[in-house]
């Protein structure tokens, strides 16, 4: 069967980056290519400006190393900015679209906006807590 493709919202990336939780513990498992991580380059941008914020606080080689990573190991798709489910966050819809373009099974997010919508086609939009219940 394959892989499960994951996308990671950019909340996730930011919470794996700077506490040691779920988050985490999936980024690692997408890194080490237990699961196959999807992203695009809109969202590769929103993370890029969001990581920067100084309320976070991450040295340069931080934030360095979890780009190159993610560019490592990741699948980069293009998405044109046509799904538009989130009306409250833009930006959610960025998320929903890599993982449709991507085919991508789920995503894992912390995100209210998605997870209520719980499902999106086939998709299935988790928490990290939810995600490692079921991996």
């Amino acid at each position: 069967m394959g892989k499960k493709k994951v996308v990671l919202d950019t909340n996730i990336f930011i919470s794996a980056l700077g506490w040691d939780k779920e988050p985490r513990k999936i980024l690692y498992r997408c890194l080490t290519g237990e699961f196959d991580l999807v992203t695009s380059t809109q969202q590769l941008q929103e993370l890029q400006r969001v990581i920067n914020y100084p309320k976070f606080n991450f040295s340069d080689e931080q934030k360095q190393r979890l780009m190159s990573l993610i560019l490592e190991t990741a699948t980069v798709v293009e998405v044109l900015g046509i799904v538009n489910i989130i009306k409250e966050d833009v930006d959610d819809n960025i998320i929903i679209e890599t993982a449709v373009v991507g085919n991508a099974q789920f995503i894992i997010s912390g995100d209210q906006h998605l997870l209520k919508l719980k499902e999106f086609t086939t998709i299935k939009i988790v928490n990290p807590r939810e995600f490692l219940e079921i991996f």
